[in-house]
C-alpha cells in the first residue's frame, strides 16, 4: 500500500458527493476509507433491509468515488467469518498506509466519534473532525438557540430557520399568514378509503444490490425482517427520481393525509425519502427548495408544502441539535421511571391488535412505517404499557431503513416515550384507542372495543391510557398541557381506579 497523506474517512450515513470531507483532497496523495462491518448490523439486531440499504449503497458510493479517479481503501463484509469492529479495522490501514493525518465529517453517532478519537490517538495521527455541511445548522448553532432558555420548544428553532434561510418567507413574514398550518393536516379517510394507493419505492435491483441482498440473506440469515420487497434506493439518482415523483405526484395531498392511516397501505401519500437524506444521497436544500417551488408555481397547497417543509428544516435539525447538545447522557434518560421489558410481538407482529399487527407487520416486511404509525401506535403502546425507553430505542433503531441514532433517539426516547421529561416534547403522546379509530379503519377489523377500558373486548391502549394517567398522576398534574386529561381522573371512583390497574397489569403479564 503507498504512503498517504490524507485519510479521508466516510461512514455508511455520508455518502454525499459534495461533503466538506472532500474539501482539499488531492486525488494523487490522498485516499477515502470506508468499511463494512458486521458490529454496525449487530450492536442492535437489526432488520435485513436496513443491513442492505446501508450496504448497498455504500458499494454504489465507492464505484462512483472510483470512476472519478479517486483511491478508496474498502472492506467488503466476508460471508463467511466476522468482521472486525470499524476501530480495529481502521488502526490497521493507518499502520498500513502510513497517512499523515486523518479527516473526517460528524459522525451520527457519539459511540462512532468517540471511537475515532481513539483510533487516532492511539495511533498518533492527527483527527480532522469536519463539521456537515449536509445540514442548515451546526450543533452550535443550536446550542446558541437553546442558550438561556428555560425550555426548549421546536416551534421557536423553526421559525428562526424560516427567517435565517428566507424559506416559505413573503416580505419577512410566512407564506400564507401563519407559521403553522398543522391543524388543517389532521384529516382521515372517508369509508372508501385513499384513492390512489401508492405502490411504494419500487427501484429495480442492480447487480451490485442484488449481491449484497445474498450477502444479508446468508450472513444475517436470523436478523428481523425479509429482503422479498426491497426496492430502496442506494444512489443519488435513484433517490432524485423519488423526490421528482413526490413532488409531483403525492406533495399536493400529503399535508391533508400526513397522519392518517390504513390497512394494507404502508406507503400512502408519504414522501419515503427519509432513508435518502439521512444515508446524504439527498441534501435537505434541494428537497426544501423543490417543495416551497411546488407552492410558488401554484402545484401544491400552503399547508401541505409548510408541514413537509417542518419536518426537513424543523424536526430534523432540531433533533440532531438535542443529540449532540445532551450525549452521552441523553441515551440513559428514564424520567417516567418506565421498566416494562418490550413485548416480544415487536419482533414477530403475532398479536391480534390490528393496528399493531398492521404497523409492525409492514415494519418487519418493508424496513419501513410512517411517523403517526410509529409515534401514536407502537410507541404509544411501548409508552403507555411502561417499556424502557432505552428498549424501545434500540429496537426502532433496529428495525428502519432511515435510521440514524442522531435522528432516532431523540424522536425516539424523547418525543414518543417522554423519557426525557419535556426536553423534546411539552407532554406526553398519549391517547385513548379511540385517536387510532379516528385515524384509521384499523379498529373495524379488530376484536377490541376502543370506547372500553375494562372487561374482555376493552381496548387495551384505552386500558393502558387511564392506567398512564393514574401511575403518574402527580407528576402529569403538574404540565399545563395535561391539565384537562389528568382531571378526567376525578370522575373515577375508587372500585373503576382499582378495575382499570389490574387490567393493565394482565397486560403487563
Amino acid at each position: 500500500m503507498k504512503s498517504i497523506r490524507n485519510l479521508h474517512i466516510i461512514f455508511g450515513d455520508q455518502l454525499d458527493h459534495q461533503s466538506a470531507v472532500f474539501d482539499g483532497f488531492e486525488p494523487d496523495q490522498d485516499a477515502v476509507w470506508m468499511a463494512e462491518v458486521d458490529y454496525e448490523a449487530k450492536h442492535v439486531w437489526s432488520h435485513k433491509q436496513r443491513i442492505a440499504i446501508f450496504l448497498a449503497a455504500m458499494r454504489h458510493f465507492r464505484d462512483a468515488l472510483r470512476e472519478k479517479g479517486y483511491e478508496v481503501l474498502y472492506t467488503e463484509l466476508d460471508s463467511n467469518k466476522d468482521t472486525e469492529k470499524f476501530s480495529s479495522r481502521l488502526t490497521k490501514d493507518l499502520k498500513a498506509c502510513r497517512a499523515e493525518k486523518v479527516i473526517v465529517v460528524r459522525p451520527g453517532e457519539w459511540r462512532v466519534l468517540q471511537g475515532l478519537k481513539k483510533v487516532c490517538n492511539e495511533a498518533g495521527i492527527e483527527l480532522e473532525l469536519r463539521e456537515d455541511t449536509h445540514f442548515y445548522t451546526t450543533p452550535e448553532d443550536f446550542e446558541a438557540h437553546a442558550s438561556g432558555r428555560k425550555a426548549l420548544r421546536m416551534e421557536f428553532f423553526y421559525r428562526e430557520q424560516r427567517k435565517r434561510f428566507n424559506v416559505l418567507m413573503e416580505d419577512g413574514k410566512p407564506a400564507g399568514g401563519d407559521w403553522n398550518f398543522d391543524k388543517e393536516n389532521r384529516g382521515s379517510f372517508g369509508k372508501s378509503g385513499p384513492e390512489a394507493p401508492n405502490t411504494g419505492p419500487g427501484h429495480r435491483n442492480d447487480a451490485t444490490t442484488e449481491a449484497v441482498l445474498q450477502l444479508v440473506e446468508k450472513r444475517f440469515g436470523d436478523h428481523p425482517g425479509s429482503l422479498e420487497s426491497f426496492a430502496w434506493p442506494v444512489t443519488r439518482d435513484e433517490a432524485l427520481r423519488d423526490l421528482k415523483k413526490f413532488i409531483a405526484e403525492r406533495l399536493p395531498v400529503f399535508g391533508h393525509y400526513q397522519d392518517a392511516m390504513w390497512t394494507d397501505e404502508p406507503w400512502l401519500y408519504h414522501s419515503l425519502l427519509s432513508s435518502s437524506l439521512n444515508l446524504k444521497l439527498l441534501n435537505p436544500r434541494e428537497v426544501v427548495e423543490a417543495a416551497e417551488q411546488a407552492y410558488r408555481d401554484g402545484d401544491a397547497p400552503i399547508a401541505a408544502v409548510e408541514g413537509f417543509i417542518r419536518q426537513i428544516l424543523g424536526w430534523r435539525e432540531y433533533v440532531r441539535g438535542i443529540y449532540w447538545m445532551h450525549m452521552p447522557e441523553y441515551i440513559d434518560r428514564n424520567a417516567m421511571g418506565a421498566e416494562e421489558p418490550l413485548p416480544d410481538f415487536y419482533w414477530t407482529g403475532d398479536t391480534d391488535l390490528e393496528c399493531l399487527k398492521q404497523s409492525i407487520g409492514q415494519t418487519l416486511e418493508q424496513g419501513y412505517a410512517h411517523h403517526i404509525q410509529r409515534l401514536m401506535v407502537t410507541g404509544l403502546y411501548a409508552l403507555l404499557l411502561g417499556v424502557d425507553p432505552k428498549q424501545v430505542h434500540e429496537w426502532y433503531l433496529a428495525v428502519y431503513v432511515d435510521a440514524v441514532e442522531w435522528v432516532e433517539l431523540p424522536n425516539v426516547l424523547g418525543m414518543s416515550q417522554y423519557g426525557d421529561g419535556g426536553l423534546m416534547a411539552s407532554k406526553p403522546y398519549i391517547a385513548t384507542g379511540s385517536y387510532i379509530n379516528k385515524m384509521s379503519n384499523y379498529c373495524k377489523q379488530c376484536p377490541k372495543n376502543p370506547k372500553k377500558r375494562t372487561g374482555e373486548d376493552a381496548c387495551p391502549f384505552t386500558t393502558l391510557y387511564w392506567d398512564y394517567l393514574m401511575r403518574h398522576e402527580d407528576t402529569l398534574r403538574g404540565n399545563n398541557r395535561m391539565s384537562l386529561q389528568v382531571r378526567n381522573l376525578d370522575r373515577l371512583d375508587d372500585k373503576e381506579r382499582s378495575a382499570i390497574a389490574e387490567a393493565a397489569q394482565q397486560l403487563r403479564q
